[in-house]
């Protein structure tokens, strides 16, 4: 559909009024293009269609179809919003079917927006095409105390909730969440974006951001907004609107494994069979091994002939994509100045990290591996190759890579501002980042590792995350790095145990760090420690108390029994005392770090479940137990010795991570 043509729709229809939330359950509805007959194909193709949509639409709300292959086809999309339950869904789309045709008869071209649903039918193609013209259908004025800290909490929710529904799957896009305002009047707002599921992450983002972009001029002090366009929809309230439970669980559906399939348990033989069963064995048992035997040479024989073209098919394509990643070692070392020290980054267990630039003037960070992962060349393009297919715009993202005889280099985009580690923990430079930048760095990085953990493809187990390995863009948006790297170097995993204990001190999980127990539960651990980091701006293993700086117990303990003694405010940032007002949001963090740092590994949450609840305070959050490495200060020095004395004899050698097909 042409842009002409939606934007004269807008003109005809767009409705700018002052309404209440309960009034936008009201049908909004546009009618557009030429007509048709009703004796047209056309119309046989259109009123063939729209009847199928209620019947067809999936479990997740959305249904796209066309009808007519070649002579005037006809077009619709149905999609309800993201918290709907199916009946109610399809029953939606079946009286905006009826609704529709009625209110643009004759047209050919319609979209109908109803409180749960929305259908819409053209005669051109609409499966993946963005339509973002937008349409107000409805606002709220209001006072607040103070809007600019209002506008500041309504851009962070629209931000994060922008992400999250652009990152969903090809099934559906939706996110919902509500903010706190940091005044006075703890006002909290909640708000529901969604994008047709059709549509590309990248589309879906810049759909939803067109809207957002619109509320400067036209909603600036709304206490309610109701935005919606064909390809994406936005509302937010300061009362809650939407089925946060259903979000969930469809999240839930998207991530399940597949059902297992057990084979029934056949019923013992009665005594009527008993005497049957030799005869009935002499005469299967040798049949069966004969069409097994017959069955196994065949395909052994197919496989055989077709072995050689597959093979050099599976090369071809595997050399393509290498040569894309590939970068000419004599420019790359040339790009870091022969990997002067003046151009290092960074070091750490894998090797040393240099900036460098190209003669194009593309930057980059090359991290030059140490020499011993013991892996061949193929092998290590194979890695390679898998750690590339990981893009995420809260993962460090790796742009290829470089051999020389033993030398062997990965090229990594390059982070403008470092990493965090460098800004919580220097008294200078975290005074740049406030509270609500620090909760959007957390709530970030708690993305990331839903990816990793979830929708990567593959159950990645980061087994390093800390704050040095937290990188932040320009714009302060934290990467995660180091991800994906223990198949370069550790080889002797097995099971869902290893051998070599890898990682950083403070973070591990003690699972890991006595028994070397893997599994995802590890990085929900090194979570924990990191949001209690930020929080606090200290470092795990040199806490000191923030009232009177002198050191204490250990950050886990000191945290979860001041959290139980009703002092947890001890815990944050003396520099954060300027957003006081931000408290509830600071405490909720803490108690979600207390519940990542448990010591019972069944207990901690996934990482799904974390973020979540940072997303949403209409989760209720249960009483986290004792931490793991729990201490008093009288006893720290001891106990901390005597908690890794098991693994003494592991390299702490290397920030680590793993990769597990899913």
């Amino acid at each position: 559909m042409s842009y002409v043509k939606w934007l004269l729709f807008i003109l005809l229809i767009i409705v700018v009024t002052n309404l209440s939330p309960s009034a936008t359950a009201q049908p909004h509805y546009g009618c557009f293009g030429s007509n048709y007959t009703s004796n047209s194909t056309y119309a046989t193709n259109l009123f063939s269609l729209l009847p199928s949509l209620s019947s067809n639409i999936n479990n997740f709300g959305f249904y796209n179809a066309s009808q007519g292959q070649s002579s005037d086809p006809a077009y619709a999309s149905a999609l309800c919003r993201g918290d709907s339950q199916p009946d109610s869904c399809r029953a939606c789309i079946q009286n905006a079917t009826s609704e529709l045709s009625s209110l643009c008869m004759n047209r050919r071209q319609g979209v109908l927006f109803k409180d749960a649903c929305t259908l819409r039918y053209s005669d051109e193609p609409l499966y993946g095409v963005v339509s973002n013209a937008y349409l107000i259908l409805g606002r709220a004025a209001a006072t607040f105390s103070n809007p600019d800290q209002f506008k500041a909490s309504l851009g962070t929710l629209l931000d994060d909730l922008r992400g999250q529904a652009a990152e969903g799957a090809s099934l559906i896009k939706v996110a919902a969440g509500n903010r706190t305002v940091s005044d006075s009047t703890m006002t909290t707002i909640f708000g529901l974006l969604q994008c047709m599921p059709d549509l590309s992450m990248e589309d879906c983002s810049s759909c939803l951001g067109g809207l957002v972009q619109r509320i400067p001029q036209c909603c600036n002090s709304s206490s309610f907004v109701r935005m919606l366009v064909p390809s994406c929809t936005l509302q937010y309230q300061l009362d809650s609107f939407y089925n946060i439970t259903r979000i969930e669980q469809v999240r839930a559906m998207m991530s399940a494994p597949p059902p297992r399939l057990v084979a029934p348990t056949p019923s013992p033989p009665g005594k009527r069979d008993e005497n049957r069963t030799p005869t009935i064995i002499l005469i299967v048992v040798p049949i069966s091994f004969g069409l097994v035997l017959g069955v196994c040479l065949y395909i052994f024989l197919r496989k055989r002939l077709k072995k050689k073209p597959q093979d050099m098919i599976a090369d071809d394509d595997e050399i393509s994509t290498v040569e894309s990643l590939l970068y000419d070692f004599a420019k790359v070392k040339t790009a870091t100045n022969n990997f002067s020290d003046s151009n290092k980054l960074g070091e750490g267990g894998f090797g040393v990290v240099y900036k460098g630039k190209l003669q194009n003037g593309q930057e980059m960070a090359v991290k030059r591996l140490s020499k011993n992962s013991g892996q061949g060349d193929q092998e290590f393009k194979n890695e390679v190759l898998l750690m590339a297919k990981l893009q995420h715009r809260n993962l460090v993202r790796l742009l290829g890579f470089s051999l020389q005889g033993a030398e062997r280099l990965l090229i990594y985009e390059y982070v403008r501002n470092g990493s965090l580690d460098c800004f919580i923990f220097d008294p200078i430079k975290r005074l740049l980042i406030d509270w609500e930048m620090r909760y959007k760095i957390i709530r970030e990085i708690a993305r990331g590792l839903v990816y990793l953990h979830n929708d990567s493809g593959f159950r990645i187990i980061h087994r390093d995350l800390k704050a040095g390995n937290i990188l932040l863009d320009r714009d302060m948006n934290p990467k995660i790095a180091d991800f994906g790297m223990a198949r370069l170097f550790v080889q002797d995993e097995s099971g869902n145990n290893t051998g070599r204990i890898v990682g950083t001190f403070g973070y591990m999980a003690p699972e890991y760090a006595r028994h070397g127990q893997i599994s995802v539960k590890l990085d929900v651990f090194s979570f924990g420690v990191l949001v209690l980091e930020i929080i606090s701006g200290q470092k795990n293993g040199s806490f000191r108390n923030a009232e009177n700086g002198e050191s204490v117990e250990y950050m886990l303990s000191f945290a979860w029994r001041n959290w139980r003694e009703g002092t947890a405010k001890k815990m944050i940032d003396p520099v954060l005392m300027s957003t006081w007002s931000s408290l509830r949001d600071m405490l909720r963090c803490i108690h979600i770090g207390l519940l990542c740092v448990q010591e019972n590994v069944a207990d901690r949450p996934t990482m799904a479940s974390v973020l979540v609840m940072l997303s949403s305070f209409s989760v209720t959050l249960s009483v986290p137990s004792k931490p793991a490495f729990f201490m008093r200060s009288n006893d720290i020095s001891t106990s901390t010795e005597m908690e890794f004395s098991k693994s003494s004899e592991s390299k702490n050698d290397a920030s680590i991570s793993e990769l597990y097909p899913r």
